[in-house]
């Protein structure tokens, strides 16, 4: 028998990584002393440490690598899967990176900018969670996405052309839709996209799409990079906030829009006067 020093020298583990794993169940010791408590092992028991060690070191949690232990034929699989997963972490984590470099480097902030009158067509998005965690921000992001996606198809199949891609914006374009909103019912969303031509001589589009006229006007504009989260969502409502404007004008943050674009989300927001 080996002492746990011993065996901790033997298999290049601690001895409080062995005590771990014997309270985890998964390297349980030949032997403890009833009256010291001692822990003894086995030499056979070094394969069993061994192979715990590979797939800690892995990275597999130790829910998996009791699995792995007590199910040998699912291993492959399991590391097949827990690869797949780190796989994952590391492109987002890369994403991450990316844009951490990119909102350091860049050091955001608005810029004002004129948009001429365009013609709109919209969509609202059903099905959209409230997104009041990261989980039900992300499925939202997704729905939105593929719902942007589905809208510039259907607008280039009736032979319409797209200008520039497609946006979100809060659904609060009637007093209906603010209801929902504000109830929590939703629609909470609709895309747009802008497309050539005025609403007169556009061919017929599919009955659920509106087009407007928007008139031109300034705008405050934003971009951050990487994906959209909530945290960057309301970083932005505090940078148009806080841009400077002149005389009576302010951010009208109700018809903030969105476009996901490859190197970060393009926020902006309209830019009016107080009423009279």
């Amino acid at each position: 028998m080996l002492s746990i020093s011993e065996f901790s020298q033997m298999c290049h583990l601690s001895p409080q990584a062995l005590r771990f794993y014997h309270a985890e169940g998964l390297l349980v010791p030949a032997g403890i002393d009833e009256r010291t408590g001692h822990r003894s092992y086995a030499f056979d028991q070094v394969e069993r440490a061994m192979l715990i060690t590979l797939l800690r070191d892995a990275g597999m949690s130790v829910k998996l690598v009791r699995r792995a232990l007590d199910e040998p034929d699912q291993a492959v699989a399991l590391l097949d899967r827990h690869s797949d997963e780190v796989d994952r972490q590391r492109r987002a984590q890369a994403e991450a990176i990316t844009a951490a470099r990119a909102v350091f480097e860049a050091q955001p902030e608005p810029q004002l900018r004129h948009v001429p009158a365009t013609t709109v067509v919209g969509r609202l998005v059903s099905g959209t969670p409230l997104g009041r965690d990261a989980q039900e921000w992300d499925q939202a992001e997704d729905i939105i996405l593929a719902a942007a996606a589905e809208l510039v198809t259907a607008v280039t199949q009736a032979g319409v052309t797209c200008l520039g891609g497609p946006w979100r914006t809060l659904a609060l374009e009637t007093q209906e839709q603010d209801r929902k909103v504000l109830d929590g019912i939703g629609p909470f969303w609709i895309v747009k996209v802008a497309v050539a031509g005025t609403p007169e001589t556009l061919p017929c589009l599919p009955a659920d799409l509106t087009v407007r006229t928007c008139d031109a006007h300034d705008e405050l504009s934003i971009l951050m990079p990487g994906r959209n989260t909530m945290a960057k969502y309301c970083t932005v409502v505090l940078r148009l906030l806080d841009a400077p404007l002149d005389g009576d004008r302010f951010v009208n943050l109700a018809r903030l829009r969105q476009e996901v674009r490859p190197d970060g989300v393009l926020s902006s927001a309209p830019v009016e006067r107080q009423p009279a």
